[in-house]
């Protein structure tokens, strides 16, 4: 057994065992790729729940209205809780009585699904509003030059909508980050979880908290500093600035 009361902290953030340097850069990998994979599939929602919303029919907007407003209401820990453990057990049971055999969701894949479909709800309501903040007469003047849906949609209307979706964005992006820590009550080791086994295991429970901590502080920061680089090269202005 290792004894961590005479490691110095060198040894303890070690990258190779005894050391937990490398499990928490492994759970901080793991989070940001949930974050990540989590993040496309709500930015492609987002995309879709807008567009439905603003031009849509009756049935779709109220469909879309009941999915932005129930899975803004339910907490994430809710959902991951119920597509991890109740979805499968529904899925399983009707695959037994169709006469299929049974599958698995990994926690990994349930993470993704649950952020995507927060981070949908919200980004649906950014782009929404973002989009109806372009004037009217750039839209009518791309439908009077002959340019269709898709065409207007990709070279007038996203160009116009980003000054001001990316700040609401940006924000979504570092929820989706910190979101990943509540996979560790389904036994995901992401960054929240490797810190707590670590601490744990060497009763140093605020030198590994806290470096969790400075992790999602840096991760943040770089983010910021990103996401600022792009929203300073899409709005007219602040290119040179």
């Amino acid at each position: 057994m290792v004894n961590y009361r005479d490691m110095s902290i060198g040894e303890l953030l070690a990258l190779t065992p005894p050391g937990w340097g490398g499990a928490l850069l492994n759970g901080l990998s793991l989070s940001l790729q949930v974050a990540g994979g989590g993040y496309l599939l709500g930015l492609l929602i987002g995309v879709a729940g807008a567009a439905g919303k603003l031009s849509g029919g009756p049935v779709t907007r109220d469909l879309l209205t009941c999915y932005t407003t129930i899975i803004r209401a339910v907490p994430e820990l809710v959902l991951i809780l119920m597509i991890y453990f109740g979805f499968p057990l529904a899925l399983n049971q009707l695959l037994t009585t169709l006469g299929f055999g049974r599958v698995e969701v990994s926690a990994f894949a349930a993470g993704i699904v649950v952020i995507g479909l927060v981070q949908g709800a919200y980004a649906t309501e950014v782009i929404r509003g973002a989009i109806r903040a372009i004037p009217r007469g750039q839209l009518e003047a791309a439908y009077a030059m002959g340019m269709s849906s898709f065409l207007t949609f990709r070279r007038i209307t996203i160009p116009a909508m980003l000054p001001g979706a990316i700040p609401g964005l940006s924000n979504l992006w570092l929820i989706a980050t910190k979101d990943t820590a509540l996979l560790a009550v389904v036994g995901f080791t992401e960054l929240t979880l490797a810190s707590r086994q670590a601490a744990g295991a060497t009763k140093h429970y605020l030198l590994f908290l806290g470096i969790a901590g400075l992790l999602y502080l840096f991760v943040s920061f770089i983010s910021n500093r990103l996401f600022r680089t792009l929203e300073r090269r899409v709005t007219p202005g602040e290119r040179h600035a």
